[in-house]
């Protein structure tokens, strides 16, 4: 959950708490969704690698986090998202989206709840002022509270087999049940929890959640104390592979994984069905008393369910060596290719790639796209429009890539 890259240059873009410690590592920065951020410290491939055999440090900071607090923050919530926030017990988590009245996505978020009457909503960050201004228009009304937390909260994650063991490693040696704690924790669960830095203790909500495909976990703490816990990761983690890792990395990783991406897969011209997250959308949510919730785009979405799709997302695999990107157009291989792969101008367009390129885990291109429904089945042949080329692809389950079961 997160946008895409916006270009390369420092003129307007906020600082992250951590800013200075990239610098000093010698990352390559890059304007990402109003920020400057690590794009990498060494090479894509090698923070790739890590997260998938070890365990990589990313920068979450530019992410939102809005919080929703009162005795009808549940209701609130219930009436904002399409999810069923008020099913979700204290110390859970839930993935859901904020669409428009016409049903299409604003944003994809990660809700958790903190306690009975206090939620905090995490927003991708290009999108997390338009999100808490929505939150504060559709909260009017309810006995809730809408603040916007982002500017005095970092957040760090921890991703990759060994990360339990690195994040276990923060707790006070002598409070051995904190360690259970963070071992114990469910995905999309979290604790609030005190962490060791070189520099003293900070308080942390510490979350089993990730945007890797990974075991991992997001780590919330004070901005002002960010770079404390930030250094204290890497040094306790490098000795087990840990390295720091950037958004080219985490980009990667996340497709491997099938995950989207918004303002690629998701963005106001898509509902959640094509999307292929309908399981998100909670039409059957009632309110207090037991009668139908009306939330907002609740009819648009009820009606998407009912109508056939014009598109719908699915994985490709690449069958030659260069990768689609996102915008490549998806066609048919026999209609208007020629015998040398030459993409005519009679070619049928079937569809369009969102996202894609090599997959360092499986070794070859990948790539999510929109297509028609009749060409949407596993095992069909198709292929993409790479500069002029048709490469053929194939029609394959997501996720790309599943992490082996710990025995």
């Amino acid at each position: 959950m997160t946008e895409q890259q916006t270009g390369t240059t420092e003129s307007a873009e906020r600082h992250s708490p951590l800013h200075d410690e990239h610098v000093a590592l010698g990352a390559n920065l890059t304007s990402f969704g109003g920020w400057l951020m690590p794009l990498r410290y060494t090479s894509d491939l090698a923070e790739h690698r890590a997260v998938r055999e070890a365990a990589g440090l990313f920068d979450l900071s530019h992410m939102g986090e809005i919080e929703v607090a009162g005795p009808q923050a549940a209701a609130a919530l219930d009436h904002a998202l399409v999810g069923n926030l008020s099913a979700v017990a204290p110390g859970r988590a839930r993935y859901t989206m904020i669409c428009q009245e016409d049903g299409a996505v604003l944003d994809d978020l990660v809700v958790y709840r903190l306690a009975d009457e206090r939620f905090l909503v995490v927003a991708n960050a290009g999108n997390a002022d338009l999100v808490a201004r929505e939150l504060v228009e559709r909260a009017a009304g309810f006995d809730a509270t809408v603040t916007d937390q982002g500017a005095g909260t970092a957040l760090v994650a921890v991703q990759g087999p060994r990360a339990e063991e690195i994040v276990a490693g923060l707790t006070d040696p002598a409070d051995p049940v904190a360690a259970e704690t963070v071992r114990d924790l469910r995905y999309y669960a979290a604790a609030p929890l005190v962490l060791r830095t070189d520099d003293g203790p900070v308080d942390a909500l510490v979350a089993r959640t990730g945007y890797t495909g990974e075991d991992g976990f997001e780590l919330f703490v004070p901005a002002d104390r960010a770079a404390d816990l930030w250094r204290t990761v890497l040094a306790a983690g490098a000795p087990l592979g840990l390295v720091p890792a950037g958004l080219s990395a985490r980009d990667s990783l996340r497709l491997e994984a099938g995950m989207p991406l918004y303002g690629h897969e998701l963005d106001t011209t898509t509902t959640p069905y094509e999307a292929g997250l309908g399981r998100v959308v909670k039409l059957d949510k009632v309110d207090a008393d037991g009668a139908p919730l009306e939330f907002v785009g609740r009819a648009a979405l009820a009606a998407r369910r009912e109508s056939p799709p014009a598109r719908v997302l699915v994985g490709l695999r690449g069958l030659g060596r260069r990768p689609a990107r996102a915008g490549y157009a998806v066609v048919l291989p026999g209609d208007g290719v020629d015998a040398g792969g030459a993409v005519g101008e009679s070619a049928r367009r079937v569809g369009t790639v969102t996202s894609g390129a090599p997959s360092p885990t499986l070794g070859h291109p990948i790539a999510l796209a929109y297509v028609t429904p009749e060409l949407s089945a596993e095992g069909t042949e198709l292929a993409v429009n790479v500069r002029g080329r048709a490469e053929p692809v194939v029609v394959v389950p997501l996720p790309f890539y599943r992490r082996p079961q710990q025995s």
